[in-house]
């Protein structure tokens, strides 16, 4: 195959150049015709940023709380038992009911002491018999012995005998009270309003005083709330108690109805060598009678307020292995806020560290935003 010389062949290309310029001329669409693209390439475009939905930083004053675990405990229970012996006649509320102060709860048999009660007031009218013949004697003697005409030791005896049957006077008039409370004590009745528990002694049992019991008797409303806050919280709480009845919160755990309210009525005089606790005590109302005494609550006690507190949405919260964080808009651009929380306030929780209450909180398309990136701060829709 025959080699050509280099400069022939740059000569040829040369001239092919000249010959498609003149074919063209200036114009680029011949030009883009020709090779099949466009002839010059256009910009790149720029970068857009994304819009998200922000939320302003909320600043209010809220209250500061002590949170502790605790236990319900009632504030009387009794166990009833008999003052008198008998056999049980009736149970006359069902077991686990609620009694009022005064409601009959049992009977005994009081037939023995209905008849010890008529024989004592038999007993008093005829000692009252003997009293009347004896006043009697006694003035007869009386105006005897002015005369002479009866001895000084007769009218001794008769002025002794009238005594004494004003004596067995008194004396009938204490066994007929006796006797009369004895008979009271076959009814037992509720000494304070409560709930029974479950019956010990079926109708037909034999009792006898201060025997075994017959049920048992609590009072659940109103009700103690019994928890231990530690030897550092005690100052915050007498503070508060300097100021006013502390008002506390309790919920039961599970339950999702509102919170019972009541107040701090009792604080230890000892702190707990062992635990350094010392144990409080709170009296609820209980007016449902949901509370039960031994139950466990949760116990929230109001201690003062903290203003100007910083609170955010929680569901705007992130997590990392560094801790929680937001998203906030910093000159146009996506940054991450790492935040130091505190206490919460229903869908709010408070920020201690991390945010200023000037700073827009992305809010919106969080999984489509990253730190760095350019974005538009957009106002939340209505209702969100």
């Amino acid at each position: 195959m025959r080699r050509w010389p280099w400069t022939i062949v740059a000569a040829g290309l040369a001239l092919m150049a000249i010959a498609l310029i003149a074919a063209v001329g200036s114009d680029p669409d011949r030009l883009s015709s020709v090779f099949g693209h466009t002839a010059t390439a256009a910009p790149q475009a720029a970068a857009q940023s994304m819009p998200v939905p922000v939320t302003a930083v909320v600043k209010r004053t809220i209250p500061i709380y002590l949170d502790y675990a605790a236990r319900t405990d009632s504030i009387r229970s009794i166990t009833l038992q008999a003052k008198v012996s008998g056999y049980i006649l009736s149970q006359d509320i069902a077991d686990g009911a609620d009694v009022k102060e005064g409601d009959l709860l049992y009977r005994i048999d009081p037939r023995d002491y209905r008849a010890a009660l008529d024989q004592v007031k038999a007993q008093l009218q005829r000692d009252m018999a003997t009293l009347e013949y004896t006043r009697g004697s006694l003035e007869r003697n009386s105006e005897l012995i002015k005369t002479g005409a009866l001895s000084k030791d007769t009218y001794a005896q008769s002025l002794s005998a009238a005594k004494q049957a004003e004596a067995a006077i008194v004396a009938d008039r204490a066994a007929i009270q006796a006797a009369e409370i004895n008979l009271a004590y076959t009814d037992i009745r509720a000494p304070f309003p409560g709930r029974l528990g479950r019956n010990q002694a079926p109708i037909g049992t034999l009792v006898n005083v201060g025997g075994a019991a017959l049920n048992t008797l609590v009072q659940i409303s109103p009700i103690y709330v019994t928890f231990t806050p530690s030897e550092g919280d005690l100052t915050l709480i007498r503070r508060a108690a300097d100021a006013g009845p502390i008002t506390v919160e309790v919920t039961v755990p599970g339950d999702p109805g509102p919170a019972r309210t009541g107040t701090v009525t009792f604080i230890d005089n000892t702190v707990d060598r062992a635990t350094g606790t010392i144990t409080a005590r709170a009296t609820i109302a209980n007016a449902d009678r949901s509370l039960l005494p031994g139950q466990y609550v949760n116990i929230r006690v109001l201690v003062g307020e903290k203003p100007d507190t910083l609170l955010i949405p929680q569901a705007l919260l992130g997590s990392s292995q560094l801790g929680k964080f937001v998203y906030v808009i910093d000159q146009g651009k996506v940054a991450m806020r790492m935040v130091e929380l505190g206490p919460t306030q229903g869908p709010l929780v408070s920020v201690i560290k991390g945010i200023k209450d000037s700073d827009q909180i992305i809010s919106g398309n969080l999984q489509k935003i990253g730190p760095g990136m350019p974005v538009t701060a957009q106002p939340p829709k209505a209702g969100s």
